[in-house]
């Protein structure tokens, strides 16, 4: 689920304190101003300082690309799923505020609840959260976040931490703690029946630090949303672990980026990059021959300085000379959708929903034949029988393909799935 619908607002009974907070978190009370805050906000604080004050003093500047909206989009599905999973589960409603929230969550557990409870809301020194999941036990209540990864992520953790810590100083009996997470060996075996798609990883034993500190944490955030706008460098930071919505604003004062940055030398590009900086270098133009240990790296060096295009000409007849005329160029493109769409399918399999395929014969003549479902059926049957017509018996000679094991293993899985044509695709897997 996600926690990006920041606080509307609430209200503290008993000492008729009213405190009122908008959606960006600022928060007035009788006690003085001072800034309200969200799971949400705390984990953009804990990821960079300067995006949580922008997200507060100058929210305009964000910048949502479609893949954060296909995250929000996702976090979104297997979080309702995983509620349907629990039937005899209670909502509670943020109707007509969030008020109302914190108020019916406390007459849920007041009362003696005993089913599971989806986004119960509490509030504790200004930080209001809603859990996904509260499960009533026999010595208090579990607590379950729910992600759409395969396993526990880092910011997973304080995000846990943050729930814990706000709903145990509000007055719940945190008897357990977990992240539940996509079980990745999942598989789908009846439409709709997705009992099993969920696996829960107990978390409470390890945040003991991370809850204790956690009232430091809210402090901190607070004083750099009452302050100017942090002086905050770019880094791998503004992508982990999410590609920072402010991104263009922090970059725009930053210097002139390198025309061939160093990180672009393969495998080991960003460690030898993060070498270079200490030096002073940033740019491949700017790296002294000899620099550079590996060979291959060594090689783009030269070709990037030179602006000589390197030819390994031998190196290519060799790894050449044992294919076969005619010669197929295949490409697949693929989904990996978290929740399995289709039976016989697994959470994030690579399903393929395309292929392109240019095929030469030796005397030179190239022909390109294709494969596109957009309807959103389950495109493999369709896939594996067009993939056969154009590359089974004396059509092909040789498959070749830029990444060679993923192309394999996308005709092998369907292989897996359709017996009958299991033999035929397991020959073109071995082309």
């Amino acid at each position: 689920m996600n926690d990006d619908v920041d606080v509307v607002a609430w209200a503290a009974g008993g000492e008729g304190l009213i405190t009122i907070m908008d959606v960006c978190g600022e928060m007035r009370s009788n006690e003085g101003r001072r800034y309200g805050l969200s799971k949400s906000k705390i984990t953009a604080f804990e990821q960079c300082a300067r995006k949580l004050w922008l997200s507060k003093h100058r929210p305009e500047l964000a910048l949502m690309d479609s893949g954060t909206e296909d995250r929000f989009a996702t976090g979104h599905e297997v979080g309702d799923l995983a509620c349907s999973l629990l039937p005899s589960g209670v909502m509670v409603e943020a109707e007509p505020d969030l008020a109302a929230a914190v108020t019916r969550t406390r007459e849920l557990i007041d009362s003696g609840w005993s089913e599971p409870i989806f986004e119960a809301t509490f509030e504790h020194d200004g930080v209001l959260v809603r859990v996904d999941v509260l499960s009533p036990t026999p010595d208090g209540w579990a607590m379950a976040e729910v992600k759409s990864s395969a396993g526990v992520k880092a910011y997973h953790l304080g995000d846990l931490a943050t729930q814990i810590w706000v709903a145990s100083n509000a007055g719940l009996q945190v008897s357990s703690a977990c992240i539940r997470h996509i079980n990745s060996d999942f598989r789908l075996k009846r439409e709709g029946d997705y009992k099993g798609l969920f696996r829960d990883t107990d978390c409470l034993g390890e945040l003991t630090d991370r809850i204790a500190d956690r009232a430091t944490v809210v402090a901190d955030a607070r004083a750099v949303l009452a302050g100017d706008e942090p002086e905050v460098s770019t880094g791998d930071h503004c992508s982990t672990p999410f590609a920072c919505e402010f991104s263009s604003h922090c970059t725009r004062i930053d210097p002139p980026a390198p025309e061939w940055p160093i990180s672009l030398l393969p495998r080991t590009g960003k460690s030898i990059a993060a070498q270079c900086a200490e030096e002073g270098l940033f740019d491949l133009h700017d790296v002294p021959e000899g620099r550079l240990s590996n060979a291959l790296h060594e090689r783009v060096r030269e070709a990037t300085v030179s602006g000589r295009i390197y030819h390994d000409r031998k190196g290519v007849i060799e790894a050449t000379k044992g294919w076969l005329w005619p010669r197929a160029y295949l490409d697949f493109e693929t989904i990996g959708p978290a929740i399995p769409r289709w039976v016989d399918s697994k959470p994030f399999q690579q399903i393929p929903f395309q292929f392109s395929c240019h095929s030469e014969s030796e005397a030179g003549q190239v022909s390109h034949t294709g494969f596109l479902s957009i309807d959103g059926s389950d495109p493999r049957r369709a896939c594996a029988e067009a993939l056969l017509e154009a590359l089974n018996g004396d059509r092909c000679g040789s498959i070749i393909a830029y990444n060679a094991s993923f192309e394999k293993r996308c005709v092998l899985e369907l292989a897996e799935i359709f017996p009958d044509l299991a033999l035929a695709l397991t020959e073109v897997a071995a082309k």
